[in-house]
């Protein structure tokens, strides 16, 4: 049963139909910016793939911002053509993809309810069986997005700077170092199929490396990454998935802040830009449920850079998306 709002998001989505839709032929500097300049979705009936924003960043426990990275990263996102130079890969030509437009929020000084409308919002998408890939917001986000997708413990890529497995901060347990211990306290995701790839940075406690560990998590820090080559962590990382439905996630902050420096919780010694999009192409043809890119703060990025990373992050991403729409 659909709530009212869920009845107004989706009177919208179906109803709304620009008079100069965007195209992606054009001028890359000219139109309304959308992401990858995919048409607005008009029905969700005629979308495989829904690029989402979730601009929300209520649960950050450091520097603010993320709530205004769909609108950059949909900026520097007009910048991505078609056709994936080094796979062929046009995503385009695999899966309808649209823009469906950002998750409405109506009580942003409430994380718990603010959840609930992304849960809500992705709700309508999956029961349209709309492949949903989000462009964050902080990485809070993954949780409710989990609710929805997760109909069985599904597998995670979690490439990050930390594990995301902390508690309670400052008396909330949803805030954005916390997602991963609630998904798997709440059995969304297999702690046996769950690889967090790049972690790394001083801590006051050990607790979130540690309950990753207990859990049976898989985690690689930058360390072992660096040691052991991307091509090995994929081979191990793609053993462990396996066919087990899975949900990527990449924090922008995985990377060094000299490739993306506009992000809340930077930690040098991180992922260079090529060895993320290998990290990525690494992954093709898995069985995909939905992913996300989160964590852009254009008021600390420089010249846009960390939203232009993001958006080919999310790129990349889509063409695994559509390989596996398509299969």
């Amino acid at each position: 049963m659909l709530s009212d709002n869920n009845l107004r998001v989706q009177i919208i989505v179906s109803e709304y139909k620009s008079p100069n839709p965007p195209d992606i032929f054009a001028t890359r500097y000219s139109g309304i910016a959308t992401f990858m300049r995919t048409a607005l979705a008009e029905r969700l009936e005629d979308v495989d793939i829904g690029l989402v924003g979730v601009p929300y960043d209520g649960a950050l426990t450091n520097r603010p911002g993320a709530r205004h990275g769909p609108r950059e990263v949909r900026n520097q996102s007009s910048l991505m053509r078609a056709i994936n130079h080094a796979t062929r890969v046009n995503p385009y030509e695999l899966a309808r993809v649209c823009d469906v437009g950002d998750v409405p929020f109506h009580s942003v000084f409430d994380i718990e309810a603010s959840h609930r409308d992304i849960t809500q919002f992705y709700d309508m998408l999956v029961a349209a069986e709309v492949m949903p890939l989000a462009c964050g917001g902080d990485h809070s986000i993954s949780l409710p997005i989990l609710r929805s997708v997760a109909k069985s413990p599904v597998a995670l890529l979690h490439i990050d700077a930390h594990t995301d497995t902390w508690d309670s901060f400052q008396g909330s347990k949803f805030n954005h170092g916390a997602p991963f211990r609630r998904a798997h306290e709440e059995g969304l995701i297999d702690p046996e199929k769950t690889i967090q790839i790049g972690i790394r940075g001083a801590q006051n406690v050990s607790e979130g490396w540690d309950y990753s560990d207990a859990a049976g998590m898989r985690v690689m820090f930058i360390e072992e990454v660096l040691e052991r080559g991307v091509p090995a962590i994929v081979e191990e990382a793609r053993g462990l998935v396996g066919d087990t439905p899975v949900y990527m996630t990449f924090d922008i902050d995985s990377l060094d802040p000299v490739y993306a420096p506009g992000t809340g919780t930077p930690e040098i010694g991180g992922l260079n830009t090529s060895q993320a999009i290998e990290l990525i192409r690494g992954f093709r043809g898995l069985n995909y449920v939905g992913a996300d890119m989160v964590e852009v703060s254009p008021p600390f990025d420089v010249g846009g850079l960390t939203a232009l990373t993001g958006a080919t992050v999310m790129y990349e991403i889509l063409c695994n998306l559509a390989e596996a729409k398509s299969a």
